[in-house]
């Protein structure tokens, strides 16, 4: 169960709450320094699955948190940011981006509950969604300057473009076990 790939998906766990930590610290360097737990964050992310494929170590146990971790590190992140910038321009992104991984995960628990849990298997359209998701909520932490702002904000709506139709692709995909008849 503790492998390398696990400790290091645990590791992005134990960083959640020092992000929220460093994120209201009153200092001029929290915003950095909260950037820089979320950048490492989702270097971990990256690494723990390459990992595991390399040395050859998945296990159900990490297949189980990997994705938990992801989600609760990019859901904290995104409420505190709502909270920091007060705008409906966040907000909705954020209710969006969240909402749909409620509905994606209740998704694949209930594919995974009838045998087909591979129909709903992570998209490369998923991986850029992250990737935008990761570089908005980064820059959006961060504030260096208006330029990358304005940039995090472009990216954070390509995100919730992108988490919204790949929502919809996961559904179509599951669209006739969700409408099915069976008794």
């Amino acid at each position: 169960m503790w492998n390398i790939p696990n400790i290091i998906t645990a590791f992005r766990i134990f960083l959640i709450p020092i992000f929220v930590v460093v994120f209201y610290l009153p200092y001029s360097w929290a915003f950095f320094g909260a950037a820089f737990i979320f950048w490492l964050a989702a270097v971990t992310d990256i690494l723990d699955g390459y990992l595991a494929r390399k040395l050859e170590q998945s296990t159900p146990f990490g297949a189980f948190l990997d994705p938990v971790a992801d989600k609760v590190m990019v859901s904290v992140a995104l409420i505190l940011l709502v909270q920091h910038y007060q705008s409906i321009w966040i907000t909705i992104p954020t209710v969006i981006i969240i909402g749909r991984e409620i509905i994606v995960s209740a998704l694949r628990e209930w594919m995974a509950e009838q045998g087909k849990r591979g129909r709903v298997a992570v998209s490369q359209l998923g991986k850029i969604k992250t990737l935008a998701q990761m570089l908005s909520i980064m820059g959006l932490t961060w504030q260096l300057a208006p330029w990358m702002t304005y940039l995090s904000y472009a990216c954070l709506y390509v995100a919730t473009v992108l988490t919204f139709w790949s929502m919809v692709q996961y559904l179509q995909l599951a669209w006739a076990d969700l409408n099915s008849h069976a008794s």
